[in-house]
């Protein structure tokens, strides 16, 4: 029954929050007026409501109305009434802190697995793989698990990057910090890069966007997808 948008990223270069989606957002709430937005993984120097304002601001151009689950005295119920759900972007371990420590993981996971529609960005889409392991968020804080919510069966790196071979840093490349991760972890890694989303609709999982997803697999060679290819027997 699921329903959902996960996205690398909420901004493209050059472009206005979300616009590069509006057509599939479109399609996504086609039924829905008012979406619940989950704000927690924005860290201190904003506020919720400064972020649920701006959010809003950005669906008002859709014509729908955002509301932000920080503002119900039960979160919960909030959550089992919400007709469209959208989980912004900031840091995944404060955001994945907060719905542990709200009770918020298990009816979250139901509420989009019963076919709410959920749009997730960067942080947001983080959380619908099998854990936050592959997030590129500093530790901030200490989530009570790092277990998240199992959308899709693999881990999510958003905001992929490719290693630039004009640059004479160093350093580990994200590909490196993933075969990091399969030394100790199973599960597949799919690396979105902007402007790349996955549909995720009656039991299928498909790359949508223009540019192609880079596949991480433990023991294999990382490959390229196109566009419109299936993920649904990635596990």
């Amino acid at each position: 029954m699921t329903n959902s948008i996960i996205a690398s990223t909420s901004t493209i270069h050059g472009s206005e929050p979300l616009a590069y989606l509006k057509n599939t957002l479109l399609d996504l709430y086609t039924d829905v007026e008012e979406i619940l937005f989950i704000p927690y993984a924005r860290p201190s120097g904003i506020s919720h409501d400064e972020y649920t304002i701006g959010v809003n601001n950005i669906f008002k151009k859709i014509d729908k109305r955002i509301v932000s689950i920080h503002m119900f005295s039960d979160p919960i119920e909030a959550l089992k009434n919400a007709k469209g759900i959208y989980t912004g972007g900031g840091n995944t371990f404060l955001l994945v802190d907060q719905l542990y420590r709200n009770g918020l993981i298990t009816p979250l996971q139901e509420a989009i697995q019963s076919g709410i529609p959920y749009l997730g960005t960067s942080a947001g889409s983080n959380i619908c793989g099998l854990t936050m392991k592959t997030t590129n968020d500093m530790p901030i804080v200490y989530p009570p698990n790092f277990a998240t919510l199992g959308i899709v069966p693999f881990n999510i790196n958003p905001h992929y990057l490719d290693p630039d071979p004009s640059s004479t840093h160093k350093g580990e490349t994200r590909e490196t910090r993933i075969k990091e991760f399969h030394n100790l972890n199973s599960q597949p890694v799919v690396g979105l890069r902007e402007g790349s989303w996955l549909k995720v609709y009656k039991g299928q999982i498909t790359l949508e966007g223009e540019l192609t997803a880079r596949i991480f697999e433990q023991n294999k060679e990382p490959y390229e997808i196109e566009s419109g290819s299936s993920l649904s027997e990635l596990h």
